[in-house]
């Protein structure tokens, strides 16, 4: 269900997408409202789940991490404890940024991150390969970021 959200409620948001690091009265001076009543709107929306959690976006090429892979992941069987099973392992892979069910004809889609291609080889070949009732997986290769955001649309 969405939530019934103010345009001040909004605005506050589109702030804290964009700079997690603004304070309290750095956000209140920017929607023209005082502080307490600010951070009253921002406790309310993390108790509410709007906001889930605070953290820091890195910047994986920085990193060594400067392989990107999109992986469609095919199943053999399609079993609940099977599913279970194969999403229990992918949570533990660091490599694995994000995990999708999919609709249409691969189950899952998978955002990996690597140093290059042998290390994305070998995460492939020893782990992802190594899951029971991995069918198939193709990998698409990221060749440039044209976008990259983590800030929802809320308008």
């Amino acid at each position: 269900m969405q939530e019934k959200l103010s345009s001040l409620d909004r605005k506050i948001l589109r702030l804290l997408q964009h700079d997690a690091d603004l304070s309290a009265a750095e956000i209140a001076e920017k929607v023209e409202l005082s502080q307490s009543p600010c951070w009253r709107r921002i406790h309310r929306m993390q108790e509410d789940g709007l906001i889930e959690r605070k953290v820091a976006l890195l910047n994986p090429q920085r990193l060594g991490l400067s392989m990107t892979v999109f992986v469609n992941v095919k199943l053999s069987a399609h079993g609940r404890n099977n599913l279970d099973e194969f999403e229990q392992a992918i949570v533990g892979y660091p490599e694995v940024l994000e995990c999708y069910t999919m609709a249409g004809s691969s189950d899952y889609l998978l955002k990996v991150v690597a140093k290059d291609i042998v290390a994305y080889e070998r995460f492939l070949r020893d782990h992802l390969l190594q899951r029971p009732h991995v069918q198939e997986a193709h990998s698409n290769i990221a060749m440039s970021e044209v976008k990259r955001t983590t800030e929802l649309p809320l308008d």
